[in-house]
């Protein structure tokens, strides 16, 4: 039985979706960016667990490793359940035994082979969101990109179009008004974007939010370390609930920003999934905790990109 998660609208497309998502990066296998070794009885069970409970947004990308082919072996016949967002512009080269590259290569050509590719992976004929995958606005300019994914969604395979970007770019694209939604970084230790995720609300875009529990307390490189060491720096462990892991207190601050629609976490396991539920069903943190947060981070560094 699904648990009733919170939802939002997802901006302008009108979607209701789970506050909660599920990130499906962390089903990638052991040959993309260091990822976990990953068997396909894990990934059965992580993905229909997902949509027991209630979850009802699923992102993944086409070099994301085996992520889509398990989407498609394991939950296309519950496709009706969840909405389904994947990124193209992405390839993935054989390099040696024991991992793979993935370079992006930003052509109308390539944006097509990804999608028919991943369209056959997860045996679906339609995707909800199809994002391209963090593009240099010079790139998508020269190269035509949002007319490809314009024809992706004339054709019927696309439902609404959206990037996954950052600052620099994320001003321009925003101010291109063409993109449906955004997916953005964002946590309490990574706050650079938190006044652009709330102009891109304004606009009428759709937040989704990847890294909101900051790669999770063992995450490692990007900076991770250096991260926690700030959680310690601001005395967050003195706003934690009882009981309360860090984890659980970082993916309530980012669900306490008013602008964002739904924060993508990732798991290989059941038990960290149902933590996560429960740190959602408990809800964005009090008023004054979440302001003292800020606060506090803001006193080591942590602060917002200043809008102009």
């Amino acid at each position: 039985m699904s648990t009733v998660l919170p939802t939002s609208v997802l901006g302008r497309t009108g979607l209701a979706v789970t506050r909660l998502s599920f990130g499906a990066m962390e089903i990638r296998g052991s040959r993309i960016w260091n990822g976990r070794p990953v068997t396909d009885q894990q990934a059965e069970t992580i993905l229909n667990a997902v949509l027991d409970e209630g979850v009802n947004f699923i992102d993944t990308a086409n070099d994301y490793g085996r992520s889509e082919e398990f989407i498609g072996k394991y939950i296309a016949h519950r496709r009706k359940e969840f909405y389904l967002a994947t990124k193209c512009g992405c390839t993935v080269v054989r390099t040696d035994e024991n991992t793979d590259d993935t370079p992006h290569v930003w052509t109308r050509d390539n944006l097509f082979r990804g999608l028919e590719e991943s369209l056959q992976r997860m045996k679906t004929d339609y995707i909800d969101i199809m994002q391209l995958h963090n593009p240099p606005v010079d790139e998508t300019e020269k190269n035509h990109l949002v007319d490809a994914l314009k024809e992706m969604h004339q054709q019927g395979k696309v439902r609404f179009i959206s990037i996954s970007t950052t600052l620099p770019h994320l001003p321009i694209y925003l101010g291109w008004g063409v993109f449906d939604t955004f997916q953005i970084p964002y946590s309490a230790l990574e706050r650079e974007h938190e006044d652009w995720i709330s102009r891109a609300a304004a606009a009428g875009i759709g937040t989704i939010i990847r890294g909101g529990v900051a790669r999770g307390e063992v995450g490692v490189g990007l900076g991770n370390e250096n991260r926690w060491k700030k959680f310690e720096e601001a005395n967050l462990d003195e706003l934690r609930e009882p009981g309360e892991s860090r984890t659980a207190f970082l993916l309530r601050f980012t669900l306490s920003h008013p602008d964002v629609h739904t924060s993508i976490v990732g798991t290989l396991y059941p038990e960290h999934l149902r933590e996560n539920i429960a740190a959602v069903e408990r809800g964005p943190l009090p008023a004054n905790v979440y302001d003292e947060a800020k606060r506090r981070l803001n006193s080591v560094g942590i602060s917002p990109v200043q809008t102009v």
